[in-house]
């Protein structure tokens, strides 16, 4: 984990619901613990992070402070393209140009640029400058991203968008997020999965997906809510031969130890389809909780 925190930009995704805004903070805290100052990035009208860490969200655009050398912020697509074309445009107000035809019709017509405005903002959150000089600034930027498709989509919008805009200052962004995202040194993809098909099924599309759009592979694939694999063959074998005869509660108590072993198994097998393909895996043992 070490070599994957030296990077400037971190992008972790996956399957819906496998927990990677649990892991993308836990990664931050990792780093925060290392000294380095950390931000973890939402996209869209998500802001789960101050909830996590108990800490009052900030406005929409704005940064939160999680702990000491660690914050969150989260971007809203919409509203970063609108202070972006504010920005081109010099002196026209925000109101004006949001409902403006000329800016309904760029948002509809422009593939990806909501999505590349995102990755602009992240972007120059990963820039050393000024900022850095004054101490302000980030050693790591943990991108929480959207699932697969989603994901794949907004890490795409530099080729889909450059292929509209070649000159100016919003080529020279596609560019500079662009290489970004090729760069090994600078930048790394984590998968986040759980043990079933599905989860395991949309990390091997991911990597179909990066190799196709940016040439990049993932640095790892991280396999959460693990079971441990608690009884032997032999175990297993005596907890078979209770029969129907045997005390309700013992009854119950042997179908919840075989339905157990049985989901830890499948696990396991899917952890072998990832290590087939050579990945690196990462496991994470299943909380319990008193529930």
């Amino acid at each position: 984990m070490q070599s994957l925190l030296d990077r400037k930009l971190l992008v972790v995704t996956g399957k819906g619901g496998v927990g990677k805004t649990t892991i993308a903070a836990a990664i931050g805290l990792a780093a925060a613990s290392r000294g380095l100052r950390t931000i973890v990035v939402e996209v869209g009208e998500q802001s789960r992070l101050p909830t996590l860490f108990q800490t009052a969200a900030a406005a929409p655009g704005s940064v939160s402070t999680l702990q000491e050398r660690l914050s969150a912020v989260s971007i809203d697509p919409d509203r970063a393209l609108l202070e972006w074309l504010q920005a081109l445009g010099g002196r026209i107000s925000g109101r004006v140009l949001a409902s403006s035809g000329t800016f309904q019709y760029f948002t509809a017509a422009a593939p990806g640029a909501k999505e590349l405005v995102s990755m602009v903002k992240i972007w120059q959150l990963t820039r050393e400058g000024a900022a850095r000089r004054r101490g302000a600034g980030y050693d790591l930027v943990v991108l929480d991203a959207p699932a697969t498709g989603h994901a794949l989509g907004l890490l795409g919008s530099p080729h889909t968008f450059g292929a509209i805009a070649r000159v100016g200052p919003i080529a020279g962004h596609t560019r500079q997020v662009r290489e970004l995202l090729e760069d090994p040194a600078r930048s790394a993809y984590l998968a986040v999965a759980l043990g079933t098909e599905m989860a395991v099924t949309e990390a091997l599309e991911l990597e179909e997906g990066l190799q196709r759009q940016l040439g990049r592979s993932l640095s790892a694939v991280i396999v959460n809510g693990l079971l441990p694999k608690r009884f032997t063959t032999a175990e297993l074998a005596r907890i078979a031969t209770l029969g129907d005869d045997a005390a309700g509660v013992t009854q119950a108590a042997a179908h919840a130890a075989r339905s157990v072993h049985e989901r830890a198994r499948f696990q396991q097998n899917q952890l072998a389809r990832l290590r087939r393909r050579d990945f690196e895996v990462v496991s994470i043992p299943f909380a319990w909780s008193a529930e």
